[in-house]
């Protein structure tokens, strides 16, 4: 075999390896304390979502800018670990409210841990895809993301499953020092792919490829509006926001009218979460790895879009979406089809989607990477929370039904086909404009 033959080049084998490494333990991390975030929701049901959703919004909107101007100010061998670090910090300081009752109401503990994890999860993964896309270049993005993605699904993987062989027996705050040790490895990983980029990256020769980005703390939510390709990214975030976050809701919903109690609940959605992240690993080894870098990220949007309307619409055609459609024993049990939806739908997101949105932002400036790209992943992720949220509230007062809302979801995963399929060919043309001109 030639040095640039096979999927990963003579040189990248050892930033693959910690790239694999980093992306394992950001997502084991997150998905370890992600059932005790989903069974504090179930408890209260999907009405409360807005309130949460809102609280998330808030936060992020003040942490965009915030990051934004650590961006400006500290190279990226500083920002990424010092980001890092400050969630392991907060995974700490919440030990003591778990284990001790009396420093927070089950209502107020449940609200700011729900919010601290949303927030927790869009940071640290923005940052880790912040990362890579100022690490390889687009060539190297459509061979190498889909291989760093299937990281990132087997630490979703350990997560819950952690979680289901750990929660019965060293309880709920052990847990939290579970996921701030994992979170602690993916830093030593940034260390050392920073110094290993440095060396090797393909971006290496680029001036101040690793220093500060420069400009000033709002530059990320001002892309959103000004600037064509953020903007696009916005819409296609959205769209899919109203795949995800209606489905999200719709089984939250089946999850409090079956499970009576908090460990049921914890169970289930550890063992949803296991089956969506086992069917991700599926989909990125004998699909994404294969199409993206052939067939480019449009059409991998496509697929991950048409097959999202399919299943969406089992939904809209059963006479009865709660009601069991068969069994999985060794995991869920009964299936039902909004719990179908669910778990096809993010193991495709995750498995199609997110390699291939990423791959994107690597044709772009540093500044809309670190910027736009982070303005996108959070902020615009949780206004789309609470919008849609909210909105169900709406229709479901004046009467809308669970196949009504999966309809819905159908017609947006249908839009997103289109934007997807558009926003490859811009980057194409800025690609190939960019080439002539060298």
């Amino acid at each position: 075999m030639q040095p640039n033959q096979g999927r990963i080049h003579t040189g990248e084998w050892r930033g693959v390896a910690i790239s694999f490494v980093y992306f394992f333990c950001v997502l084991a991390a997150y998905y370890v304390i992600r059932p005790v975030r989903e069974q504090l929701s179930a408890a209260v049901g999907s009405t409360q979502l807005p309130w949460f959703y809102a609280a998330t919004f808030v936060a992020t909107l003040v942490l965009t800018p915030v990051f934004a101007a650590m961006a400006s100010r500290w190279p990226r061998r500083v920002l990424v670990p010092v980001v890092y670090v400050f969630f392991i910090a907060c995974l700490l300081a919440f030990i003591p409210a778990f284990t001790n009752v009396g420093l927070l109401s089950p209502r107020m503990l449940g609200m700011v841990f729900f919010v601290w994890v949303s927030v927790f999860n869009l940071i640290v993964v923005s940052v880790f895809w912040i990362f890579m896309s100022d690490i390889w270049s687009l060539e190297q993005s459509k061979r190498l993301f889909p291989i760093i993605a299937v990281a990132g699904t087997l630490g979703a993987l350990a997560g819950p499953t952690l979680t289901r062989s750990l929660v019965n027996v060293i309880g709920v705050a052990p847990l939290l020092l579970v996921s701030a040790s994992l979170l602690g490895i993916a830093t030593v990983c940034v260390v050392l792919l920073g110094r290993w980029a440095r060396v090797h990256g393909a971006r290496r020769h680029e001036a101040g490829h690793e220093d500060a980005v420069g400009g000033g703390m709002w530059d990320g939510l001002k892309q959103i509006f000004a600037d064509p390709f953020i903007r696009g990214m916005a819409v296609l975030l959205l769209l899919a926001d109203g795949i995800g976050t209606v489905n999200y809701a719709l089984m939250i919903d089946y999850s409090g009218a079956t499970f009576a109690d908090a460990a049921a609940r914890t169970r289930f959605h550890a063992d949803v979460d296991l089956v969506a992240n086992l069917l991700t690993v599926v989909v990125q080894i004998a699909v994404t790895r294969w199409l993206l870098p052939r067939k480019g990220p449009g059409l991998v949007i496509m697929l991950w879009a048409l097959v999202s309307i399919a299943v969406l619409l089992v939904v809209v055609f059963s006479a009865d979406p709660h009601a069991p459609m068969f069994n999985l024993p060794l995991l869920l049990g009964p299936v039902a089809p909004t719990v179908l939806a669910l778990i096809v739908s993010r193991g495709l997101a995750y498995g199609m989607a997110e390699p291939a949105r990423h791959s994107l932002y690597t044709r772009v400036p540093r500044n809309v990477r670190y910027k736009g790209q982070d303005a996108v992943d959070t902020a615009v992720w949780r206004f789309g929370d609470v919008a849609i949220a909210t909105g169900m509230n709406g229709l479901k007062a004046v009467g809308m039904s669970i196949g009504g809302f999966a309809g819905l979801s159908a017609l947006a995963a249908f839009a997103a086909a289109g934007i997807g399929w558009r926003l490859w060919k811009r980057v194409e043309t800025v690609g190939e404009a960019t080439a002539s001109r060298r």
